[in-house]
């Protein structure tokens, strides 16, 4: 898919500023497919993160948008539904009873156009930089498609975009991309049917491993928003998920 809005948001509006601030980079541009579908998996560490990406990626991405990116009423309802339709992002509600349903049926929608799907595993945002328990909307996708997932990890987005600032700070960003995994394969090989329900954690855990594994940073066993949740408490870290100490 090629989008005039997109073009010109990454070429004109906004790229050209983005590159001088952060200087973005990208490791392992040979893994993103030249041409045909791919699920690109990305750890998920600022709001940042569906700029940069989509800035040092030589095709096009569509990534899920939080259904209220397209509801929100008033004028920066507005504008927000403007810019996230003209970048051909999809509406997900993530808090519908079938919202695993309607995100595959988003996805194939993509895919079967021939197009990349930006995806996060983590479903939210890392509160501290390490690599959280996946969601298995991720894996459920890539294994009633068949389509390779490719591993994407971002780095130093969390520090160029803390979560909670709209301020950017001037830190150098960069995006790695690991070799494809075809999940049917990789089912394949580990003993599991693709079709069966058994095969969607595994291949989950797989994938974001496969993020800390490239990043370099500690996997946490436990989902994030569960994490997020005990520090806005006042609770501070489950045990669980105790940051360890150098």
């Amino acid at each position: 898919m090629q989008n005039k809005w997109y073009w010109v948001f990454k070429h004109i509006l906004l790229g050209p500023l983005i590159r001088v601030w952060n200087r973005p980079y990208l490791e392992g541009k040979e893994n993103i497919p030249a041409e045909g579908p791919a699920i690109m998996a990305s750890n998920h560490q600022a709001v940042y993160d569906s700029f940069i990406f989509p800035l040092v990626c030589p095709r096009q991405l569509t990534f899920p948008a939080k259904s209220e990116y397209f509801t929100t009423p008033g004028l920066i309802g507005g504008i927000q539904k403007w810019f996230f339709t003209t970048l051909g992002q999809v509406p997900v509600d993530r808090t519908a009873a079938d919202a695993g349903d309607a995100m595959i049926t988003a996805a194939k929608k993509v895919l079967d156009r021939g197009d990349l799907f930006g995806i996060y595993p983590e479903g939210t945002r890392s509160p501290d930089g390490r690599i959280y328990k996946g969601r298995t909307g991720m894996a459920r996708i890539a294994m009633a498609t068949g389509v390779d997932v490719v591993p994407v990890v971002m780095e130093n987005l969390g520090k160029a975009n803390p979560i909670g600032s709209w301020l950017i700070r001037p830190v150098r960003v960069g995006v790695k991309i690991g070799e494809p995994i075809n999940p049917h394969k990789w089912a394949e090989e580990n003993g599991f049917d693709p079709e069966s329900r058994e095969v969607i954690r595994p291949f989950t855990d797989f994938v974001v491993k496969k993020l800390a594994e490239i990043s370099g940073n500690e996997y946490v066993d436990m989902y994030a928003s569960d994490v997020k949740k005990s520090l806005e408490a006042g609770h501070g870290y489950p045990p669980e998920a105790q940051p360890k100490r150098d």
